[in-house]
């Protein structure tokens, strides 16, 4: 079945602009200091709280090993972009599937608004249960939707970013695992994110 979500950042950062000019020595303007500040303040998200109507999930986010993927999710969560997102697709001793603001697994995008590249990190496996990871539609399709394992899944390893773990709340993962579903994987009662709030 299709896995998962949607495109890349472009490339290149704009610093041929700044041929000729020593940048290293002229103090930053103070738009320049709030947009790095702003930057610095998306990166260093280290845990989240997702509040879902069923109780709160609590995860660990691994930015130093996943900075684009961690960017992408802090981001969104600030936003509100996941506020009000069904678990769309949960499958017992598998996984629970969130972060489409479509609900069927079809929509979600970026902060960037296209797909972005994965970020495979050799510490970072689909090991054990609460393991938190981007859901695709085949390499570098990152989009916003992401999973919480309910299981062992090393299968998924080098085809989806792990980018956290669940450190409390495992107990709310398993009742929403456990969730009557249709044909489809999706809970027939509506679990929702209410929001995400992320923290250093």
């Amino acid at each position: 079945p299709r896995e998962f979500s949607r495109r890349e950042p472009a490339e290149g950062d704009g610093s041929d602009s700044h041929q000729g000019r020593d940048i290293r020595n002229e103090r930053p303007t103070q738009t320049e200091e709030k947009v790095s500040s702003a930057a610095s303040d998306r990166e260093l998200g280290k845990n989240a709280i997702l509040r879902t109507t069923m109780g709160d999930i609590h995860i660990k986010l691994f930015g130093e090993e996943c900075p684009k993927t961690v960017e992408n999710f802090t981001t969104h969560s600030r936003n509100g972009y996941y506020d009000g997102c069904i678990y769309h697709r949960v499958i017992k001793k598998f996984m629970i599937q969130t972060g489409d603001p479509e609900g069927d697994g079809t929509g979600g995008e970026s902060i960037w608004g296209t797909d972005f590249a994965d970020e495979f990190h050799a510490n970072l496996k689909h090991d054990r249960p609460g393991t938190v990871s981007m859901a695709n539609a085949g390499p570098n399709t990152n989009g916003s939707q992401f999973f919480i394992t309910c299981a062992n899944c090393k299968w998924l390893d080098n085809k989806h970013t792990v980018f956290a773990r669940v450190t409390k709340g495992m107990d709310i993962v398993q009742q929403i695992e456990n969730a009557r579903c249709n044909h489809d994987n999706k809970p027939f009662d509506d679990i929702k994110i209410i929001n995400i709030s992320v923290s250093q």
